[in-house]
């Protein structure tokens, strides 16, 4: 009864209109009594819910398997746009759509509302043989639409480019293909390439739900979702007041907005957490993303509620370095100006994110942003939200490569002045960065910045990260007559201090981070932070200063690494014993860790973890 969950959203409509169960039309009290049973339910589950240090881990997930997605009824077929719509309206729920492999459906395609349940799914998808796709679980590429590679990103296998997609092509200015009406609920999307044609205009999202919310069960399965070379796209799915969403082994390209000359300032890949309906669960697993503003990001502008449980496991999230002014094969707008770039992972509205498992790569500076890789940032965006908030996020076995800096967590007023609700607890663990450089990517060099304004960042536990900024290890913000930071682990890592090991955001005085260098690190630690763990790291280059039980070798080579290669693509394992092809001797950090590991990432379960994952 898991699906009656849906009717707590507007319980009166919901019974007005009855409920689909199991071929039953249910009215009245009877459907009453069995929504709060499942209500109940729900709480009880729910009860039960894990948690990562002081992140608590998603209490519900999305089931996207087509196992969970029945759709035994009837097969309609659609050989042009007039028929697709003509079925869309005509399915009864449990039907398929069959659309003609190798078409090009164009137009503006609404999915209307049904009373489907979670037995009888609405299914539209390619005609093509399942044995003409790749295997439920595997990644779809282009190669599937017939485009053998695309400049600039990862290559993909394609022994036979033959297209076996169906598209839905927008030919309509600003506007893109699929539209999910109000309502609009248990549809899954497989083997369809969603795009746009007319050059020389935006369009702001490709699919989009519409309505005040009650959007729900929908699952992208396979599909190419992607923008033009040079034209502005700023999004392909917009997410609304939607609730239970996968996008599962799909190919998100082309979404970027160009700078000074463009319509648009900001775009995305999958884009969530703004309006006043519930959101989540979600899931966001297995897919190539690829965006100039944000690949990834929830929140950024008006809400009263926050999404929850949110899934971001195995993706590859990208920006092709040929978006980069003066890079070698330069691609950017018609006008010659670049695209608008930012980060790769942002949370400004989210609770209970697990990010795991994630390939991260290419963000640099030049822009509003100054080329960091990941934002924990909640925002309460021009006073509009100021429910917002991001807590109880856990990063873990991830791999980030190529960026000015690496992480942002904090907590600020809007321009407006208006502060978020919370920010905290915060689990990274297993992490590596990657080749920070700030002169290369257009940015700072530093590893992570922590700044507290209101509310108070709290709660926030860095284990077993690697990293080498060459820069600064922290740039720290708190206004001596603001509340500090409570409740900050920072243990068993493995990290570079640059220049310094910490650096002041600005303010004068009145930041806790002062002329860090006169303090050092223990007096940063006292004026900045209420409560504090820094313990078991290595603070590779640091002069000193740090508590007890910290390490400061002089240099990387006193590391003993497999393979440092000055912080650029090396292998950082630590070395366990002599190895005349690698290590000259074992590592005194080899085992060094408080919980008997050595510092630093744990390499061997990252690769594990990101296997397949490029």
């Amino acid at each position: 009864m898991s699906n009656l969950l849906v009717c707590r959203r507007e319980l009166e409509a919901c019974l007005k209109r009855g409920f689909l169960l199991n071929g039953f039309l249910l009215r009245g009290p009877i459907l009453a009594v069995l929504i709060l049973f499942s209500i109940a339910g729900f709480a009880q589950n729910s009860s039960s819910s894990k948690f990562d240090g002081p992140a608590e881990l998603p209490r519900a997930y999305v089931r996207s398997a087509l196992a969970d997605t029945p759709a035994n009824g009837k097969a309609l077929t659609a050989k042009d746009s007039n028929e697709l719509q003509a079925a869309l309206e005509k399915a009864q729920c449990g039907d398929r759509i069959l659309l003609s492999a190798g078409a090009q459906f164009v137009g503006n395609f609404k999915f209307p509302a049904k009373n489907c349940d979670d037995n009888h799914w609405v299914i539209v998808r390619t005609d093509a043989e399942d044995s003409a796709l790749p295997v439920e679980g595997s990644r779809v590429t282009p190669c599937y639409a017939g485009v053998a590679s695309l400049p600039g990103r990862p290559a993909y296998s394609c022994p036979a480019h033959k297209n076996v997609m169906a598209a839905l092509v927008s030919n309509a200015k600003n506007q893109g293909p699929v539209e999910f009406e109000e309502d609009a609920n248990h549809y899954r999307l497989l083997g369809l390439e969603i795009t746009r044609n007319v050059h020389g205009s935006v369009v702001y999202n490709l699919v989009v739900m519409r309505g005040k919310g009650g959007v729900h069960h929908l699952i992208f399965d396979r599909d190419w979702i992607h923008g033009t070379a040079q034209d502005e796209t700023t999004r392909g799915i917009a997410l609304g007041g939607s609730t239970d969403v996968a996008v599962v082994d799909s190919y998100f390209s082309d979404f970027h907005c160009v700078a000074a000359t463009g319509a648009c300032v900001d775009s995305q890949t999958i884009s969530g957490g703004l309006g006043d309906s519930p959101m989540g669960p979600y899931k966001i697993l297995n897919n190539f993303l690829e965006a100039s503003g944000e690949n990834i990001m929830f929140g950024g502008g008006e809400a009263t509620l926050t999404p929850t449980d949110i899934e971001v496991r195995r993706n590859h999230l990208f920006k092709p370095l040929i978006w980069k002014q003066g890079s070698e094969g330069f691609v950017g707008g018609t006008s010659g100006k670049p695209f608008i770039v930012k980060n790769l992972f942002e949370l400004k509205n989210a609770q209970r994110v697990l990010f795991e498992d994630n390939v991260i790569e290419n963000v640099w500076g030049g822009f509003t942003q100054a080329g960091f890789a990941i934002l924990l940032t909640p925002k309460n965006q021009n006073n509009k939200c100021p429910a917002c908030k991001t807590t109880d996020v856990t990063i873990r076995f991830c791999r980030v490569s190529r960026m000015a800096s690496g992480l942002v967590m904090g907590t600020g007023l809007s321009d407006a002045g208006g502060a978020a609700s919370g920010g905290g607890r915060y689990s990274i663990h297993d992490v590596v960065f990657d080749d920070i450089d700030g002169k290369t990517y257009g940015g700072f060099g530093a590893l992570f910045q922590v700044a507290s304004t209101s509310p108070a960042l709290r709660d926030v536990s860095i284990e077993h990260v690697t990293g080498f900024p060459p820069t600064a290890l922290f740039i720290i913000g708190v206004d001596k007559d603001r509340e500090k930071i409570a409740n900050f682990n920072f243990s068993n890592n493995l990290v570079g201090v640059g220049e310094n090991d910490f650096f002041s955001t600005g303010g004068g005085p009145k930041n806790c981070a002062f002329q860090p260098r006169a303090q050092g690190p223990e007096g940063v630690l006292k004026n900045c932070f209420a409560s504090v763990n820094f313990t078991r790291n290595a603070f590779v280059g640091s002069p000193g200063g740090w508590p007890k039980g910290n390490f400061a070798p002089g240099n990387f080579s006193a590391v003993q690494m497999n393979d440092f290669r000055q912080g650029k693509g090396g292998d950082y394992r630590l070395c366990a014993a002599k190895n005349p092809s690698a290590c000259k001797k074992e590592s005194p950090l080899h085992k060094a860790g408080s919980d008997g590991k050595d510092l630093g990432a744990d390499i061997d379960a990252i690769q594990a973890a990101t296997k397949g994952v490029e």
